[in-house]
């Protein structure tokens, strides 16, 4: 066997390997039990996750952005409070992660839960919106989902993984077929892009949609809160969802989902008022 050969076998079994299948959460409730391929070790994804995560915080704190409204970060970090022990219907892990709650000072409409339960609310989202309390722990209940569910870790696979197919696609192509592997490896790597990356965005946000509802409703917040939020979201961006949400669902195919979870766990937010 040629070295050609021999490092085309070597890549598809190294790709092979990553692809078993895993369930990163329990269903809940609401039922999100997707198997997923995760090509990334948690590990890498958090050390990258946490480099982000301070060179944020260190950027807002050098213009004086970095949680300068007491109240708003005490506001934000009570809700955390109550949401991070209901994760453990999720993963059993979740509520021993070295949890972290900060509040940039910005208009812009945004939160995030970095792998390992690092969450940032931008005071613009707060504010614009006026977010109740219920409201407030729609968005951060949705951005942990993401985090339960890996879908960083996830969507790194996928972005290892389209390389992988290009390396070895390309590999195909040139050694096989006689075309260049460069381009081969770009020519698979686009079509990689638009046919696997793109629709699975998607459904990670409607998971993290189905799992926000049941974890806010967990921690005694009413899920439909989750309703009103997007309503809102509707009306400041002008039936455009703002950057953050650029891969989102419609509004409107958001909110009718949102209706269905949300009544679907009233017992859990029933059950969650009356034990408080």
């Amino acid at each position: 066997m040629g070295h050609r050969h021999i490092w085309l076998v070597l890549l598809l079994a190294i790709f092979a390997a990553g692809c078993a299948a895993t369930r990163t959460t329990a269903g809940g409730a609401v039922g999100v039990d997707r198997e997923q391929t995760m090509l990334v070790s948690s590990g890498e994804v958090n050390r990258s996750a946490s480099k982000a995560y301070q060179d944020t915080l260190r950027v807002a704190k050098s213009k004086n952005l970095l949680n300068r409204d007491p109240r708003q970060v005490e506001r934000v970090r009570q809700v955390a409070a109550r949401l991070i022990p209901a994760t453990v219907a999720f993963r059993s892990d979740a509520p021993g992660w070295r949890w972290e709650v900060n509040v940039v000072t910005d208009r812009e409409l945004n939160a995030w839960c970095m792998p390992g339960g690092k969450i940032v609310v931008y005071s613009g989202l707060i504010e614009q919106l006026q977010l109740s309390d219920d409201e407030l722990a729609a968005v951060m209940a949705h951005e942990i989902a993401h985090a339960l569910r890996e879908h960083g870790r996830e969507k790194a696979g996928q972005a290892a993984g389209v390389s992988a197919a290009a390396a070895i696609g390309g590999a195909l192509l040139g050694g096989y077929f006689g075309v260049d592997s460069s381009l081969g490896q770009s020519l698979i790597s686009g079509v990689g892009e638009l046919a696997f990356m793109r629709p699975n965005s998607r459904e990670m946000e409607q998971e993290a949609d189905r799992v926000g509802v049941e974890l806010a409703a967990r921690a005694a917040y009413d899920p439909a809160a989750a309703i009103t939020l997007w309503e809102k979201m509707g009306r400041v961006a002008g039936g455009q969802p703002p950057q953050w949400l650029s891969t989102h669902p419609s509004h409107a195919s958001r909110i009718a989902d949102l209706r269905v979870y949300a009544q679907r766990v009233q017992p859990l937010y029933a059950a969650a008022r009356s034990s408080r």
